[in-house]
């Protein structure tokens, strides 16, 4: 839902193909785009309207034997589980202020909830520089470290979750 200035109130989603064909990541079928025109492609979503999105990440066509393998992968009871306690732990982080969850923290709360040590700090200098990153998609990373570490039930924000986080900024890698 849309607020009074444009601001989203909520959250949404978003899907958008990587080039005109559709199947420029695609694992079984080529795509017919060029270069160039892959980046004038991309060049239509703006950088800041990526800024403003949480995780972004690549989702490759499935093959028919991979949705009909007899592994089940992960339960949706046990997602389920670990997602409700990641909120509640979010509920109490934040209980007594106006935030229900970890994509509402502001700068000071970020100060204060998503301190990293220096491996970490490391590995989002690095990511910021390479994929030449901006400030906001710096504090959305965080914002989602937060949450994978939530998730897992860990106190801190260790390199792995930052890692995690880092892979699900893919919209804002510049194509090599």
């Amino acid at each position: 839902m849309e607020g009074a200035f444009g601001f989203l109130k909520s959250p949404c989603r978003m899907a958008t193909q990587e080039c005109p064909c559709g199947f420029y990541a695609d694992r079984h079928r080529e795509c017919t785009c060029t270069l160039p025109q892959v980046q004038r492609y991309r060049a239509k979503v703006s950088g800041p309207l990526l800024d403003r999105i949480d995780i972004q990440i690549e989702v490759p066509a499935i093959r028919f034997q991979e949705m009909a393998s007899e592994n089940p992968g992960e339960q949706s009871a046990d997602i389920r589980k670990r997602v409700n306690q990641a909120r509640k732990i979010q509920q109490e982080r934040f209980q007594g202020k106006k935030i229900h969850s970890n994509a509402q923290m502001t700068s000071k709360n970020l100060k204060k909830y998503c301190q990293i040590d220096d491996t970490s700090k490391r590995l989002l200098e690095t990511a910021i520089d390479k994929l030449g990153l901006s400030a906001r998609a710096y504090t959305r990373i965080l914002k989602v470290a937060r949450t994978i570490a939530d998730l897992e039930g860990s106190e801190a924000i260790l390199t792995p979750h930052i890692s995690e986080a880092i892979q699900y900024r893919s919209l804002d890698r510049r194509l090599m």
